[in-house]
């Protein structure tokens, strides 16, 4: 189990950051290691915080300069020794049997690039909350069949992800050699995860789905990516990436995945859905890039 290692790259509130930090210490696990790479946060109290606290499995360390998200996802993957690494969000949390249930998972599927385990959504204060996008997320683009492990590698995972990422970044274990041979995308900071994952299908990786709830992804009203959809950038850099995903499909002649991203249901209903929210809250890039994102082929 100490295959596991968990980073938390840090920029937020300072009391979510000390919740997640306490769901780790709760694991029923307790042979870990974590480290938090706090980007340059402009608050004492935070490292104050971490001198007081009396857990030798804990590292803390502040970057001399503000590195931006992608920048310190990589730090995480360079500072990373385990066998597998958890990029954890600062304001999420473990439930106390996450390590036992990516641990199991790994054991049934030693050969996957990625495991995801079952996900809670919580709010802003810890309410669990199920919003449409999670419902269309958990109940019809994940996996189906039970309590099963589903695999996925290669096209099939391509083609899945490109119908609609629902996998939860912040909850994912990979294997650390993978994020290694593998960098995020250069200009996509707003979908580097789902570019990433689908790298990692295109070099006929695998996926490893266990529906055993172990995780609460904490999604916010006001969150950064909410405001990526009202000014237009987030809508803009799904359209690039598409088609970027589309042009690397075709290359390898996978027919149905190049055809899911041409089409790309899900992400235009997505854009349907949070149209009502462009219009009242958006910017007039936002609105323009929203009904593109919708209509556009």
């Amino acid at each position: 189990m100490n295959r596991i290692e968990i980073v938390v790259p840090f920029w937020g509130e300072p009391g979510l950051l000390y919740e997640t930090i306490r769901s780790v210490q709760a694991q029923s696990v307790q042979d870990w290691r974590l480290t938090v790479i706090d980007d340059c946060y402009p608050d004492p109290s935070v490292s104050e915080w971490f001198a007081r606290l009396d857990d030798s499995r804990i590292t803390y360390v502040r970057n001399e300069v503000n590195l931006g998200i992608t920048e310190n996802y990589r730090e995480a993957i360079r500072r990373a020794h385990g066998e597998y690494l958890t990029i954890l969000g600062c304001d999420d949390l473990l439930h106390p049997e996450y390590l036992e249930v990516v641990g199991r998972t790994i054991e049934a599927v030693p050969e996957a690039d990625v495991v995801q385990p079952g996900v809670q959504v919580i709010d802003e204060h810890g309410r669990p909350v199920l919003p449409l996008v999670d419902r269309v997320k958990q109940r019809v683009l994940a996996p189906r069949g039970g309590a099963g492990i589903a695999v996925l590698r290669g096209e099939r995972m391509a083609t899945s992800l490109i119908r609609g990422d629902w996998l939860y970044w912040p909850s994912l274990t990979f294997r650390t050699d993978t994020l290694r041979r593998i960098d995020f995308r250069d200009g996509l900071p707003i979908i580097q995860d789902l570019a990433l994952l689908m790298d990692i299908a295109f070099e006929g990786g695998g996926l490893a789905y266990n529906p055993t709830p172990a995780f609460s992804y904490r999604r916010h009203g006001g969150s950064a990516s909410q405001k990526t959809l009202l000014d237009g950038r987030r809508f803009r850099d799904e359209r690039t990436y598409y088609a970027e995903a589309r042009a690397l499909a075709r290359a390898k002649g996978w027919n149905r995945t190049q055809r899911t991203a041409r089409l790309r249901v899900m992400s235009r209903l997505h854009g349907v859905a949070e149209l009502p929210g462009v219009l009242r809250h958006g910017t007039r890039a936002g609105l323009q890039s929203t009904l593109a994102h919708i209509f556009a082929f």
